[in-house]
This record gives structure tokens, C-alpha cells and sequence, in this order.
């Protein structure tokens, strides 16, 4: 069978649980009287806007479910216990462990696996894009959306502050004592904090997690790349582009963009495919080639103006990179 919507694909795994829904007033508590050593799933919802589900069980068989949807919708918790595996189409196997979690669903297809004796336990907060659109955006626009995230990426961190937040609710919920109330207004501290996450730096929780790739220091040592060390790369090409010919040492470019210097270094040629000093080079040869095509200026004055002391250092940097001297290049013109 293949799921439709994340309800159904909800109630497929509660099927296979063997779980009867009980409800009460705020909530509906899934679990097998007749097997109460499954444990139990409760439901919290405002149905078409958000749900919140607390898990504890075990799995009684194996089972897997496809799924396949159009829906938008962003989901967030903490796994206090047990492992999932699920595949989403043309990426490989991911799952996920004992950790936080948050991801941004979008037109989402593949599969989930789950296996006889695996012990849950869980709390999960679903937001589905009618909330943002009908409740959040009309009264507070431009605060967030789905565009701010990586569609069908799961990141591994939360902020501390909603970890927190989820903390109490999970145990509010375990008692039966959340309120409706109460629980839609800690979601909406909860996108409030990711909000203001994202707003307050390009560095942030969310960006830090994802994967810029790594790069070689060295023979044998890889290091990857944060969205931090990105931005700090971007940062020292902009300096060096403001003044090529009075360019910093690396050690304080190092210090300026906050960034170590092996990590500036290999993550800068990575990057831009040439070292910092082919780059400030290949700079100052642009300048000397609209000097020498545009001005009267002398060798040695074009020379003193992009940095150099000796004009005969210039001369050969720019017959190595033309292959001519710089009057050789004149007299084209």
C-alpha cells in the first residue's frame, strides 16, 4: 500500500500496531488492551493545522509502508529512543536516532522500515502549510515559510529553547493534562524561536547543519565545511577584492573572518579553484592590463600603484602570466 497524505500513513502504522483509538476531550490515546506492553501513541491535534503525538511502544512485527504525497508540511520533536530507517526517492537510506530532529516535507515519496522488538519513544510537533497561510502569515507576514529550509532535508540539531519546550509538553501530554490552549502556545513560541534563529545571522542552528562538502588539508586529513566556515571564505574573497594590491597576510585574514588558517587556505582553493595569492595575482594583472591599455602611465608607476616595490617583480609576475612584458602588451595598442 502506498500512503496519500501523512494521515494516512499515520493511521497505516497505528494499523499495523494493532492500536484501538480511545478519545478523550483534548486528545485521542491509541494504544492494545489486550497487549498493553506495546505501549501507547497520543494524539493532540487541531486537524488540518498541527499535531502533536507522543510515543512509547514497540514494534510487534515487521512491517514497511511506501508513501507518496503532495503535502507541505513541517514536523520537528525529539527521539528519546529507537531507530527508523526510511528512504526518500533517489537519496540514500537515512534514519532517525536518538536526537532532535526537523524537516520540511514537500511532495514526498518513499519508504519507511521498521522491525519486530524495536522500543520508540518520542514527541512530534506537525505543522501543515494551511496554518501558516490561514493563522501565521495573515497576522504576522514575512515572519517564516518552508522557502527558509532545504525541502526533505533532515537536520539532526533543534535550538535548545524548543528542545525545551517540546520537553514539556511531552510530559504534560503523558499526564492527559495539556490543554489546547496551552499547547498552541507554546507552537507558536516554537516558530517564533525559529524565526528569530533564522532572522538574527545567516550562521544559525539550521544552516550550520547542512553539508557545504569537505575538503584535503594535507595528504590524508578531510574536514568538512559548516555554512560558518562558507560564509567566512565569501567574506575574506570580498576583502581581497576591495584591495588586491594591499592585500592582509593570511594570518590576519585569518583573524579578520574568524577562520583558522589551514581551513582558509584549502577551503578558499576549493572553492574558487586557485590559492589566495593566485587570486590577489590575477587581480592585479586585470588592473595592469586596463592601465597599461587606457593610461600613458609608466611600468614603474603602474607598478608602485598595484604593490610593488621593485618594478622588476612586476614585469615578471606579468610575462608569467602573458607571456610578454607589460610594453609588449602596450604596443598592442
Amino acid at each position: 500500500m502506498k500512503c496519500k497524505t501523512t494521515v494516512e500513513f499515520q493511521n497505516e502504522v497505528l494499523k499495523n500496531m494493532s492500536f484501538t483509538p480511545y478519545k478523550d476531550t483534548n486528545f485521542i490515546l491509541y494504544k492494545n488492551h489486550e497487549k498493553p506492553e506495546l505501549g501507547y501513541f497520543i494524539k493532540y491535534s487541531r486537524e488540518g493545522y498541527y499535531d502533536f503525538g507522543i510515543g512509547d511502544y514497540t514494534i510487534p512485527h515487521n512491517f514497511t509502508l511506501s508513501f507518496e504525497h503532495s503535502e507541505e508540511l513541517m514536523r520537528f520533536g525529539t527521539v528519546y529512543s529507537g531507530e527508523t530507517k526510511f528512504r526518500i526517492e533517489d537519496e540514500p537510506v537515512s534514519s532517525f536516532t536518538p536526537s532532535s530532529f526537523f524537516v520540511v516535507e514537500k511532495h514526498l515519496k518513499g519508504n519507511q522500515v521498521w522491525e519486530k522488538g524495536q522500543h520508540f519513544h518520542g514527541a512530534e510537533i506537525t505543522i501543515y502549510k494551511k496554518y501558516l497561510e490561514e493563522v501565521i502569515n495573515p497576522a504576522f507576514p514575512d515572519t517564516i515559510n518552508f522557502q527558509s529550509f532545504l525541502s526533505n532535508y533532515t537536520y539532526h540539531h533543534l535550538p535548545l529553547d524548543i528542545a525545551k519546550i517540546i520537553e514539556v509538553l511531552r510530559s504534560l501530554g503523558e499526564k492527559h493534562t495539556l490543554t489546547p490552549l496551552y499547547l498552541e502556545s507554546k507552537l507558536l513560541e516554537c516558530l517564533a524561536i525559529i524565526h528569530q534563529e533564522l532572522s538574527a545571522s545567516p550562521e544559525n542552528v539550521f544552516t550550520n547543519q547542512l553539508d557545504y562538502g569537505h575538503i584535503e588539508i594535507g595528504k590524508s586529513r578531510k574536514i568538512s565545511l559548516t555554512a560558518s566556515d562558507v560564509n567566512a571564505i565569501q567574506r575574506a574573497h570580498d576583502i581581497l577584492s576591495e584591495d588586491p594590491c594591499n592585500p592582509p597576510t593570511i594570518k590576519a585574514l585569518s583573524k579578520e573572518v574568524f577562520l583558522n588558517e589551514q581551513k582558509l587556505k584549502a577551503g578558499f582553493k576549493a572553492r574558487y579553484h586557485m590559492s589566495i595569492s593566485q587570486y590577489t595575482t590575477s587581480l592585479k594583472i586585470a588592473m595592469a592590463e586596463t592601465l597599461l591599455s587606457t593610461t600613458e602611465l609608466s611600468v614603474e608607476e603602474i607598478a608602485k600603484s598595484l604593490g610593488y616595490s621593485h618594478s622588476g617583480n612586476f614585469v615578471k609576475m606579468f610575462k608569467k602570466a602573458h607571456g610578454k612584458t607589460p610594453l609588449a602588451f602596450r604596443k598592442r595598442w
